[in-house]
């Protein structure tokens, strides 16, 4: 690329990043920055001004001679402050707190659920200190971490047995490697699901070394699909609940009873997926019955597997339960220790399993299950709240307006559950509705709505209290920053 005259003056004014060092050694605003990240920044900063000069958008305009019209002391002020601004990013932590408005409970690319502040209690006293999370104190030796929530886990769902992953995908990976290596596992074509990362049933158990028999069709199976299905080589039927999605219309599946007992009459292990793992019965609050542990217990199955988070209101986690001879031969899996959990996990997941002693105080304690049983009026409220506050804000530009949306639970669980919401809608003169998403994801805070309507748009299902300062701040400034 040929280089101009003008362009080959401001280059030759371009300072150096020793020079750069210097002049700003005695700016308080880096004092506490290693100096590893400053030298960094100004790196990066003279490149990036000089591919500015290059590409001929520094701003930087010739005068009537053809030379630079601007002088070097404005091009270091240009540099310091790219210097600041590649600092303040250097800085600022990678995984940091965003305002999820855009209504999906359990929202798996922010985060998933979040934990209750009894979790978070006591994670940070384990956290911070030692445990005895492989020492059994009565009897002086080394212990089982999963002693930790094991009696928890069976008190609250029956099962004889459990133990705990990192995540759901790695239990059911490691279940079927130690019952069904080897051997067929017969599982219905209409639960071959997949769920976020493209993690698919069918290539999860190919891994684990089971085979996989499919049987029935997409829409419907019948008793006789796995019954024909059922030989010498069968080592596990598998249920998988289709949690993130539906077949409706002209349907129909087996019961878990139904699988049991076939289970039984040939004594094969029977095994479900359950997903998205629920302790509470959702229809006492008015929404759609979502399946229990408990009641996969109390039905039968052989090991039940799910997640700590998701519905749970838990840490990313993957329970295994059911049958204790069972269990005991996944426990004894040398991938178990690969796929085991740390003790912060096992410190979150103990506490939020202890809440669940009590349902209601689950409910009321476990932000999950708060925002999915949220009360209208509640919504309604906190909406009304900030629209009256945006709209003090006191400029033209900015529209406010209040919609009645649903919200959704997200997390893979409950694909057909619309939950009413109210929410707050945004222009802004000036910007399109894309330009006000961008801007509100750039935020500090970044903030995470959804386009609908022709609307910026923030439901309140899923803002939390103090998060209302935080999006009136990030909308008057940037009022502050469109054209009048």
């Amino acid at each position: 690329m040929a280089i101009g005259k003008h362009q080959q003056a401001l280059l030759r004014k371009l300072p150096g990043v020793d020079h750069v060092l210097t002049l700003i050694a005695e700016d308080d605003y880096f004092a506490d920055i290693p100096q590893s990240v400053i030298v960094a920044a100004v790196r990066r900063a003279i490149d990036a001004m000089r591919r500015s000069i290059l590409t001929g958008q520094a701003g930087l305009a010739p005068d009537a001679a053809g030379e630079a019209h601007i002088i070097a002391p404005q091009i270091i002020t240009q540099i310091t402050d790219r210097v600041r601004t590649n600092v303040d990013r250097a800085m600022q932590p990678n995984l940091r707190h965003t305002v999820n408005a855009a209504g999906i409970v359990v929202h798996t690319n922010l985060g998933r659920s979040l934990l209750a502040c009894q979790a978070l209690t006591h994670l940070q006293t384990i956290a911070g200190r030692y445990s005895n999370l492989e020492y059994n104190l009565d009897r002086g030796r080394r212990g089982s971490r999963y002693s930790a929530v094991e009696d928890l886990l069976c008190e609250l769902t029956g099962a004889e047995a459990a133990m705990v992953v990192n995540n759901n995908a790695g239990a059911v990976l490691l279940s079927l490697n130690s019952l069904a290596d080897g051997r067929e596992v017969v599982i219905s074509r209409g639960e071959l699901v997949e769920i976020g990362g493209s993690f698919r049933i069918p290539d999860v158990m190919q891994k684990s070394g089971a085979q996989m028999r499919e049987v029935g069709t997409t829409n419907r199976t019948h008793l006789r699909d796995y019954e024909n299905a059922v030989g010498v080589q069968t080592g596990l039927l598998l249920k998988v609940h289709t949690s993130n999605y539906s077949v409706v219309g002209f349907t129909a599946s087996l019961s878990l009873t139904e699988i049991v007992a076939l289970g039984r009459r040939h004594q094969i292990p029977v095994m479900e997926d359950l997903g998205s793992g629920n302790l509470i019965d959702f229809s006492r609050y008015g929404l759609k019955g979502e399946p229990t542990v408990q009641q996969s217990v109390a039905a039968g199955v052989d090991v039940i597997t799910f997640s700590g988070d998701k519905l749970l209101g838990g840490p990313q986690a993957g329970i295994i339960l059911g049958r204790r001879n069972f269990i005991d031969t996944i426990r004894h899996n040398p991938l178990t220790r690969a796929l085991r959990i740390d003790k912060l996990t096992l410190a979150a997941l103990e506490a939020t399993l202890r809440l669940y002693r009590d349902p209601e105080a689950a409910v009321a304690a476990i932000p999950t299950l708060q925002m999915i049983t949220r009360p209208a009026a509640d919504i309604k409220a906190r909406a009304e709240e900030l629209a009256t506050r945006l709209r003090a804000v006191g400029d033209r530009r900015l529209t406010v307006t209040l919609l009645d949306l649903s919200s959704k639970t997200g997390g893979g669980a409950l694909p057909l559950l619309d939950l009413p919401s109210r929410c707050v809608g945004i222009r802004v003169d000036g910007l399109s509705v894309n330009a006000v998403e961008r801007a509100l994801r750039a935020h500090v805070t970044p903030i995470i709505g959804r386009i609908e309507a022709e609307f910026f748009v923030m439901d309140l299902r899923t803002v939390l209290d103090d998060e209302l300062d935080i999006i009136v701040n990030a909308f008057t400034e940037l009022i502050k920053e469109v054209e009048p």
